[in-house]
């Protein structure tokens, strides 16, 4: 009957998670228990969830209000309305960052009852009907000389209980050292918890109250008033969109009518037989308001003029394609109906609506605006192992060096000493504990009443309230997730199309959602072919271009399958290559089982998408929709536990065993369904990433310069901007340096020019970039460097950055020349010290002068390696750079007329993929740029990859033997060797005089040495 207890949701306090709890509840003979977190709910709808098949336990939620870890008083609701009240009253102050009063505010939490600790409460203090006293263990030795022991009927026992013994008290222990950020020996008692603050068990209990049972009895009876558990799943959701089901429904099959037209210029049974089988079945599952809430945020996107693209298992609907929310044809890919929703499944289809970064706020702002009781997820940052062990390494005291090797866990066993054991095995017992709540990637929420009836909320750094629970709570207790989702890829597209606007206004650009359009077109069919996707969504990584060379793909169909085998699920299984197998070898495709064949036809009977994981549990081993939507979530990470999933596993095999299938067989099966767990896209989903992909291909395929510039401004692809720049020179750009003439914050590209921006230059300030072209826009060219800093706000810190990347060249004076220029005008005067409008500062004295400027040159590897240093790569060709004479090595356009040739090519470094083997070896697969600038691969097997390990970018020399797999060629290394850079040559006199000095010292030191021989 404890009505002030802990989980590990006390964050940085408690340590029993919410199963543990649970587990001590059901241990003792009470009905009713409490679980009260410190200022946080992460845990109530966990616990009321666990329990709500249980008839004779019952969890009573609340919160135990502190300042710090100092307590003010414990709340407990005694009905919903109680909960939302406590909630309230948590999340202001939670929201503004202020302390809790000593007294509760009573109005506001009349629904609750309020028990302050007895040494808290002044003697003299009124105590409403729902405030009550808190007799903790500790305090009933001196009950007796308290002013309030003779208000008995206001008294209650009320125990904190934090730990179960003293492991869990020096893990907490341990956890208020971290958060304090002190060592261990210097935590003060006021930092922890008492030593009293146990889990007391019903005997200890009435032990310890063996004198005042009064308490006890009173403590049930305030857990036997408070009745908080879970209602229906549906009634959580907002339930209506228009105010009335009737109407919502009438509204939805008008939309999807309404759209008809737009996809589907000729209609058949088969499109409207789908229509009307996928109305009944949503409106049967309640998720009529969540399709129109999805349509009403992609209305709003289309009005504003925002980019979106829809995803997720809802691409399986053809209403949802109707709507617009996505733009997946389930009828042309024959997308499996079951996967998008069926009479089983308890939760809508997923709809993943990505933005561009640049638009995701004001999207989610209106959500906010639009539907009143909306809330962001929450997830939990929890303690993982080696950070652990670093924390813990730092409140044990032990010096860096030690807690490095903890940390990275290279040490004998046998040579720690009883700190270092006390480390790991603290590490591992807190590993997995939450340290901090942060927000979901794009998890919205939005209920049919206040969130705060299911969770307090906090004000995370955007403004937006944010539950204290996770995404897999909310699908616990039915509350639907609404993924809003920012994306660079879609950001690339939205800026092409603007640039290709701007630098070629007589083209006339193809509706970018035509899709029909760009799946006939021969560019496009090119580019997937050959491998030449950089820059595009998805299809870019060295892994994607491998696939697609591979399987030759050129047919939207084929890009959608490769979406998915890509994925980790189907590739760490084998599947991907059994598929591969079976596409370039028909007669390989008679190897599948019949059954499977006939499931998955289009693939060869590999299972590539989700819903094959429901087809083959459903048709292969005859398990219901029920049990194959357990499958499904199992998939997707979202179940809970095991259990569950493991019912389904036994199952399944004795279903295969009752249809005659050899154990063999259904083993190998259940380990491919296994291997989809986490990572496996359904077929929907891997469509909406393909017609991404197509829009970003049309793109690069006929304004390939145009979206290289959007891509370069979007950062955050596969590749470094380094390369990009690269592609962008190889498809017939010139690229040039940032120009204050030209160029803009932004990456620019006038005809084929690229201009590449501000934005890029190491140590530039923002403002000082977009400054620039904003000036010259509004008052035309600079004349020159005087001009300019008449016009511009800047320091001579600056101004240097500027001048050392060229972007004063326009005036055809030296680098150095205008150096010198720019430092007698500003007269050495940082950025930082300029008022924040000073243009004309230092106006004047920068007119005229009648002093001469030396004559300086700067040589094109000077330049190189000024690029180097504030760009982060040289716009020349690094093999120029190269400190040895570098023969012309094996190039990728010949490897195929080399092939199991011993070849030696040089290649500078793109990126390396670091991977295992099955028997935990380390392997590199690495990409390089050759002589020619095309794309050059390797693979290093463990014991070269041991041998010749990776040292960084750069340059490197290749030896190995060429290798063919399924039309992919590359070289299997058997040595790598790095090549050095030569030495930097802006510092070679400095260098030179080094050399001499050093030369001269020493001839120095030799005669000396020799007269005091002699």
């Amino acid at each position: 009957m404890l009505v002030n207890s802990h989980s590990y949701y006390s964050l940085r306090y408690g340590v029993l998670s919410p199963k543990e709890w649970l587990a001590f509840f059901e241990s003792q003979p009470w009905p009713a228990m409490a679980i009260t977190d410190i200022n946080n709910t992460s845990a109530c709808m966990t616990v009321l969830y666990l329990l709500r098949n249980h008839a004779k336990k019952r969890a009573v939620v609340g919160v135990d209000f502190r300042n710090g870890i100092t307590p003010c008083y414990v709340a407990l609701a005694k009905n919903w309305e109680g909960f939302r009240q406590i909630n309230d009253h948590l999340s202001e102050h939670l929201h503004r960052k202020q302390r809790f009063s000593s007294r509760a505010p009573v109005a506001a939490l009349k629904d609750a009852w309020i028990i302050y600790p007895l040494e808290s409460l002044p003697p003299d203090a009124p105590l409403a009907s729902n405030e009550l006293i808190g007799i903790g263990v500790e305090q009933l030795r001196f009950l007796h000389l308290s002013p309030h022991v003779y208000r008995q009927h206001k008294l209650i026992a009320m125990p904190t209980a934090t730990f179960r013994g003293k492991r869990d008290h020096n893990a907490h222990r341990l956890l208020r050292a971290i958060d304090e950020n002190t060592l261990l020996s210097k935590l003060s008692k006021e930092k922890q918890a008492k030593e009293a603050d146990r889990y007391l068990s019903n005997g200890e209990l009435l032990s310890a109250y063996r004198e005042v049972p009064y308490l006890l009895r009173q403590a049930q009876q305030v857990l036997e008033d408070c009745n908080v558990q879970l209602p229906g799943e549906a009634s959580l959701n907002l339930q209506t969109y228009t105010g009335s089901k009737q109407k919502d429904l009438r509204l939805l099959k008008k939309l999807a009518y309404d759209g008809i037209p737009y996809r589907y210029p000729t209609v058949d049974f088969k499109v409207k037989e789908r229509i009307e089988k996928e109305l009944e079945l949503i409106e049967k599952k309640n998720f009529v308001s969540y399709f129109l809430i999805n349509w009403d945020i992609v209305n709003y996107a289309q009005k504003r003029g925002y980019f979106y693209v829809g995803r997720g298992s809802g691409a399986n609907s053809i209403v949802a394609y109707l709507l617009k929310i996505t733009d997946v044809d389930p009828i042309e890919l024959d997308l499996y109906f079951e996967r998008f929703i069926n009479l089983y499944r308890t939760s809508p289809p997923d709809f993943d609506l990505d933005f561009s970064w640049r638009d995701r706020d004001d999207i989610t702002q209106y959500i906010f605006k639009r539907f009143p009781h909306t809330a962001l997820l929450a997830t939990y940052n929890t303690f993982q192992y080696r950070a652990v062990v670093r924390e813990l390494g730092k409140v044990f005291g032990l010096p860096k060096h030690e807690i490095d090797k903890l940390s990275r866990g290279k040490f004998n066993s046998n040579e720690l000493d009883q700190l270092g054991h006390l480390v790991l095995r603290y590490s591992t017992y807190i590993q997995g504990f939450p340290s901090h709540l942060s927000i979901h990637a794009g998890g919205i929420l939005i209920a049919e009443k206040s969130i705060h009836y299911q969770t307090g909320t906090f004000l995370p750094p955007k403004g937006f309230p944010t539950t204290q629970f996770d995404m897999v709570v909310a699908e616990d207790i039915g509350l639907h997730k609404f993924d809003i989702l920012s994306q660079r890829g879609l950001s690339k597209i939205q800026d092409a199309l603007h640039i290709v606007r701007k630098n070629k206004p007589e083209d006339t650009l193809l509706d970018i959602r035509n899709l029909q359009a760009f799946k006939q077109d021969e560019k496009i069919k090119s580019i997937l072919r050959n491998g030449r996707a950089m820059g595009c969504f998805y299809v870019e990584s060295p892994a994607m271009r491998m696939l697609l060379k591979k399987l030759k793909v050129d047919t939207y169909l084929g890009l959608v399958a490769a979406s998915s085998i890509i994925r980790p699920g189907v590739s760490n299984s084998g599947m991907m290559r059994e598929y591969i197998l079976r596409f370039t070898d028909p007669e390989r495709r008679q190897d599948a089982h019949p059954v499977l064949l006939d499931i998955m036809p289009d693939t060869f009977g590999v299972m590539v998408y989700q819903e094959d994981v429901i087809k083959v549990a459903h048709y292969f081993a005859g398990l219901s929709l029920g049990e194959a939507d357990v499958l499904r979530r199992g998939m997707s990470g979202k179940f809970r536990s095991r259990d569950e999933f493991k019912r389904v596993e036994n199952q399944y095999f004795e279903n295969c065993k009752a249809r005659g299938y050899s154990p063999e067989l259904a083993q190998d099966i259940w380990r491919q369904i296994e291997s989809f767990a986490g990572y496996a896209f359904a077929k929907g989903h891997s469509a909406s990433y393909a017609v991404e992909s197509y829009q970003s291909l049309y793109l690069k395929a006929h304004y390939p310069l145009e979206y290289m510039v959007a891509v370069i401004n979007n950062f955050g692809g596969f590749y470094s901007t380094e390369f990009y720049v690269h592609e962008a020179r190889k498809l017939g750009g010139t690229v040039a340096a940032p120009c204050v003439q030209q160029g803009d914050y932004p990456t620019v590209i006038r005809g084929t020019i690229i201009y590449l921006g501000f934005v890029l230059l190491h140590g530039l300030d923002e403002t000082v970039g977009v400054t620039i072209g904003r000036e010259r826009q509004e008052g035309g060219p600079f004349s020159n460097l005087t001009d300019f800093i008449d016009r511009v706000a800047i320091g001579i810190d600056q101004l240097t950055l500027l001048i050392r990347i060229g972007a004063f060249r326009f005036t055809g004076i030296a680098k150095q020349t205008l150096l010198w220029e720019a430092h007698h005008m500003l007269k050495g005067h940082k950025h930082s010290d300029l008022p924040a409008a000073a243009p004309s500062l230092f106006k004047g004295t920068v007119s005229s002068h009648d002093y001469k400027v030396p004559l300086l040159e700067q040589s094109s590897l000077e330049r190189a390696f000024d690029e180097i240093e504030l760009l982060g790569f040289p716009l020349a060709d690094p093999f120029l750079l190269a400190d040895e004479p570098l023969d012309q090595g094996t190039t990728a356009a010949e490897l195929q007329e080399k092939l199991g040739h011993f070849v030696i090519a040089y290649g500078y470094l793109v990126t390396v993929k670091d991977t295992k083997t099955q028997k935990g070896d380390r392997m590199n697969f690495a990409t390089f740029v050759d002589q020619n600038g095309d794309f050059l691969d390797s693979v290093h097997f463990p014991n070269i990859a041991a041998q010749f390990p990776f040292r960084g970018k750069g340059l490197y020399k290749v030896q190995g033997r060429v290798v063919e797999e399924f039309g992919f060629y590359s070289i299997e290394a058997s040595a790598l060797y790095k090549i050095a850079i030569i030495p930097d040559p802006r510092y070679e006199d400095q260098m030179a005089s080094s050399r001499d000095n050093y030369s001269k010292t020493k001839g120095t030191m030799k005669r000396g040495a020799k007269r005091t021989m002699e």
